[in-house]
């Protein structure tokens, strides 16, 4: 996983989800908007994505030293 950004494959992976999934969750109006378009697709800054997660899927916080 990048250090700053992550894209939909990252969000996938870190919330352990369905790429169909991160796409409606990407959707919704309280997730962040992304940091960037790439040929590839959207970014956004990971610590933007860390403070969704804590907010809106506590479940899925990492201790620190997994991040």
């Amino acid at each position: 996983m990048g250090k700053f950004l992550m894209g939909a494959r990252e969000i996938e992976e870190r919330l352990g989800v369905s790429r169909q999934r991160v796409q409606q969750i990407a959707a919704a109006a309280d997730f962040p908007e992304p940091y960037d378009e790439l040929a590839m697709g959207k970014v956004w800054r990971k610590a933007d994505i860390e403070v969704w997660i804590g907010r809106y899927r506590p479940q899925d916080m990492l201790a620190d030293e997994e991040l």
